[in-house]
């Protein structure tokens, strides 16, 4: 695995423990959620104990659940809708993401949803009452992190944890200027331009293998 790659999953796998260890300094009761989203399930946590654990459904290959860590930063209740009755809004900065119930219960365990993380109602009903506004959200993305199952290319409009990935290291190259927040716009545009000029590569406005490649982002050799 390259130096880049390594560099990555440990500042992962740090993000994580330092949650864990945030939690665990708060008053006894506060909780934190960790997501798998490889393993489809959602743990509640009060510091380092299991309070609760549900089965979700995730984000669909093509439109990929958001991996990072964020908070609960809204939460509304309703009548039974394709929310459920409950939802949790993420403060996540490229789109409008969240943790809710479902009319679709058979789409639990698997990557079915647009992006937001489905519970069975009655499982949705039990985490709005464990967890309080600002609690801490842990999505684990897998053995690639913000990287989801692997690399894919990266265009104009695209967003997510990916993008975010590459304008952080497009700004450490000195190409990009604007917010890491996740989405793909002129100012991203711009620095994959510049950044694929001098690196002698094609004029397309893309994130292909050969500017991963150059952004030191590899899974491996």
């Amino acid at each position: 695995m390259r130096r880049g790659a390594a560099l990555f999953f440990f500042c992962m796998a740090v993000l994580i423990v330092a949650a864990a260890a945030q939690a665990a300094a708060g008053t006894p009761e506060e909780s934190w959620i960790l997501i798998e989203t490889d393993l489809k399930r959602l743990t509640v946590y009060r510091g380092t104990e299991v309070v609760s654990r549900y089965p979700i459904a995730a984000g669909a290959r093509d439109t990929p659940s958001p991996i990072g860590v964020f908070y609960i930063g809204s939460r509304f209740t309703t009548e039974m809708s394709g929310f459920g009755t409950r939802f949790l809004g993420l403060t996540v900065p490229w789109g409008q993401y969240g943790i809710h119930g479902t009319n679709r219960p058979e789409s639990i365990g698997r990557n079915a949803s647009h992006g937001c993380f489905r519970l069975r109602v009655r499982d949705a009903e039990a985490l709005y009452g464990q967890v309080r506004n600002w609690a801490r959200v842990v999505v684990d993305g897998g053995p690639y992190g913000p990287l989801g199952d692997g690399l894919r290319p990266l265009h104009p409009g695209d967003r997510g944890s990916a993008v975010q990935l590459a304008q952080i290291r497009l700004a450490q190259q000195g190409y990009y200027w604007g917010a890491a927040d996740g989405v793909y716009g002129a100012g991203t545009s711009r620095a994959v331009l510049a950044a694929r000029k001098a690196y002698g590569l094609s004029d397309q406005d893309i994130v292909d293998d050969a500017l991963y490649d150059r952004l030191g982002i590899l899974l491996f050799e």
